[in-house]
């Protein structure tokens, strides 16, 4: 890493007030009005400056998609994922389109350890709602963390998108020869049995965090 000037510093000290006071990162404008920039061009440009060397990580389809890497926030490193809305673990809900799925643009987003997610890209989060992977200590209300795949092997977890009902569900995947069972983490429930085509895996599971009460 380079030697920053005064007001890449300025910016980077800024950037990790703001994140340590609101849990969340600052826009641009943000950072042009607490650190008196001229004007939002050049702090994108300090900004890029900061990302090329190391510093950050910018997502810039995400308005607050400024991400502090390992030794610039003092608390480790940090991956910011979008909570795309809510997938069910039961019988499945209607969810947006399967378009706006691969989009990671998201209103809300979430500050997670990098170990959560160890690098992985195109990461994103849906809340559960259901009870059908409980035996997988998968709870009603839990974060799941999905990394955007469109195939998984046999007995693993992933959002499937049946295409002809326009739904979706949180369930394990098997595919045999002429069907596709979804099971259920719960003795309680049957799985579900679909033809091939009417499936498209979204997205495979690779961590759950859990909703304490």
């Amino acid at each position: 890493m380079k030697t920053l000037s005064a007001r890449q510093k300025r910016m980077l000290d800024f950037i990790r007030r703001f994140l340590a006071d609101h849990s969340y990162p600052p826009t641009i404008r943000d950072i042009v009005a607490g650190c008196k920039i001229s004007s939002t061009s050049v702090a994108d440009y300090n900004l890029e400056i900061l990302a090329r060397e190391g510093y950050i990580r910018r997502h810039h389809e995400i308005s607050r998609g400024i991400e502090l890497l390992a030794g610039s926030s003092g608390k480790g490193y940090k991956a910011l994922v979008p909570i795309i809305g809510l997938i069910a673990a039961g019988e499945p809900i209607p969810v947006p389109s399967s378009e706006s799925w691969n989009s990671i643009a998201s209103a809300e987003t979430m500050e997670i350890p990098q170990d959560l997610i160890k690098g992985k890209k195109d990461v994103y989060a849906l809340k559960v709602k259901g009870l059908s992977m409980i035996d997988a200590l998968i709870d009603d209300g839990d974060l799941v963390l999905l990394q955007n795949a469109s195939t998984v092997e046999n007995g693993e977890m992933a959002a499937v998108w049946l295409k002809n009902e326009k739904t979706a569900t949180l369930k394990k995947v098997y595919t045999g020869a002429d069907r596709v069972r979804l099971q259920p983490a719960n003795s309680q429930m049957a799985p579900i049995y679909v033809e091939p085509e009417n499936v498209e895996i979204q997205g495979r599971v690779i961590a759950v965090i859990r909703q304490l009460t």
